[in-house]
């Protein structure tokens, strides 16, 4: 599939770039919130270090700052329900728990108890990269919670979600 557009040809090709799911966790300053996170990737192995991108603007994104701790609860293959739950996105004041089986875990965010796998992680740079901020966070534990595959998103247009 050829195009002659070539916006629509590098959309289509940025777009092919598969990334996971993730529910990114966290509590702070009294806040327990989440968010739907497409853009992680392992970046070092030694420490361990991950890479997650947040769209500047978001409200969360406030609360992750540099040294900030998080939670990143990997999905199974089949977890839509939270990508519908989480999807929508919450003001910080909205309980984005509710009616969710999740284990405490501070002062990191909650577990969500059905997720794939979680990761407990500390910000240790936070870098301004276009329209998102790129957070580069060492990962201090975690645990396989569940024995299956992890969701993995492709996406028919690169430029945007």
């Amino acid at each position: 599939m050829h195009t002659t557009d070539p916006h629509k040809s590098l959309a289509a090709a940025l777009g092919r770039i598969p990334s996971g799911l993730f529910i990114l966790t966290l509590h702070r300053d009294g806040i327990e919130t989440g968010m739907l996170a497409s853009w992680v990737q392992q970046c070092s192995f030694a420490p361990p270090l991950i890479s997650v991108g947040v769209q500047r603007g978001r409200p969360i994104i406030a609360l992750l700052p540099k040294d900030a701790v998080f939670t990143l609860n990997i999905l199974e293959a089949a977890q839509t329900d939270m990508i519908a739950h989480f999807g929508k996105g919450f003001a910080l004041t909205d309980d984005a728990f509710k009616d969710l089986d999740i284990a405490k875990s501070p002062p990191y965010g909650p577990i969500l108890q059905e997720a794939l796998a979680y990761l407990h992680a500390r910000i240790i740079e936070r870098v301004t990269t276009g329209d998102h901020e790129m957070l580069i966070a060492e990962v201090s534990t975690g645990a396989l919670l569940d024995d299956g595959q992890p969701m993995v998103h492709i996406r028919k247009n690169g430029l945007h979600y």
